[in-house]
Order: C-alpha cells, then structure tokens, then sequence
C-alpha cells in the first residue's frame, strides 16, 4: 500500500490546521507523525484514513499498480486511536467475534490466541463497560496489530497503558507491523522510536 499527498491542507471554519503537505507513505515502511497535544496530528491521521476529506490537495492511495477509492480505503487498514470507540455493551467475545466480520485475522492467528495475547483470561464474557481504560486500550490494539491489513494506523498507542503494557505494546510491534504500511501519531518517543521515517505537523501551518 502507499499514500500519495499533493498539497494537502485541512482547516476548519478560517483557520489552518496545516497545509501544503506533499510527502508519500511507501509500502512497508514505517512512520511517526510528531507534534505536541492539539497539532492536529490526529487531524493528519483522519485524513489520511479516509474519515476526513482534505480542505485542499490531492490524496491518492495503490496498492501495487491499482489504485484505490478513498471511500474504499477502510478495508485495507486496521486503526487504533483514543476515539474509536469500543462497543461497551458487547462481551470481549463478542467485540471479538463483532470485528472479525469485516476483517481476516492474520496467518497464525484465531479467537483463541488473541484472547491469549491479550491476557485477560476469565474476562471472555464480561463486558466491555467493566473493562478498566487499560483493558480497553490492550484490546483496540490487539484487534488492529492481528487484522490481516496492508496498512497499521495507530493514534497515541500507549495512552491508559502502565510500563507493563508499554512493553506489551512494542512486542505487538515486533511481532506484527512488518510487512505492512505502518503509521504512528505521537509525542512519546517509546511509541515510534522504531519508526524509520518522522514527520513533523508544524513544518506545516
């Protein structure tokens, strides 16, 4: 997969939030987008998965030589981020059966060793609404790291995870981000330092 920007800006009402971004996010390569709370990293995410259309520019995504429809992109990623909610009513084993509707697990991996990645054994059928925001967080990632996508976008991946889960999080990393377009919003070193390309949302207002 790859993302192509042409001049890219989003605002809202008058003001910028940033503009004139030309960069492409390759196949298989791994970037963090940097800035601090408020920069409109999120925002860049957003756009960059389809949620949000772009005030100006052009944004193309292929995989391969076959391009792809914005409003089709969605089947090709996999994200993690504060805002996505969960559906709290759901059992974890329903929220699991839930996701894997719309993607495919990735090779070597079942209901049954995600839920053992996860480490909540015994937790299968409580509610999400019970979960602690910890719980929450491991699960929002575990979905998208084991969804079979060419694409991984995560949004302040560490947040409500104590040191624990921090380490929990890059073996997630080490384990299932190769091979695949992998994007990372953050200002917390430990969540992109194995990133290998950085862009920086203020060389951008």
């Amino acid at each position: 997969m790859k993302i192509t920007l042409q001049n890219i800006g989003r605002r809202f009402n008058r003001e910028w939030i940033f503009k004139g971004i030309t960069y492409t996010f390759s196949q298989s390569g791994s970037y963090a987008i940097l800035g601090p709370n408020g920069s409109g990293k999120s925002t860049l995410l957003q756009v960059l998965n389809g949620s949000l259309a772009p005030s100006v520019g052009v944004l193309k995504y292929s995989n391969g030589e076959t391009g792809i429809e914005p409003e089709d992109v969605f089947n090709h990623l996999s994200l993690a981020a504060p805002y996505l909610e969960l559906i709290e009513e759901f059992s974890l084993n329903e929220m699991v059966d839930f996701h894997f509707k719309f993607k495919k697990y990735k090779q070597g991996i079942d209901k049954a060793e995600l839920t053992s990645l996860l480490n909540l054994k015994g937790s299968e059928n409580k509610m999400i609404r019970y979960f602690s925001s910890g719980m929450k967080q491991r699960l929002k990632l575990a979905l998208a790291f084991c969804s079979d996508t060419p694409m991984l976008m995560l949004d302040e991946p560490t947040s409500n995870l104590d040191t624990q889960g921090i380490d929990w999080y890059l073996n997630l990393v080490e384990k299932f981000s190769a091979d695949r377009l992998t994007i990372i919003c953050s200002n917390q070193e430990h969540e992109y330092s194995f990133c290998k390309e950085q862009l920086s949302i203020a060389d951008y207002k």
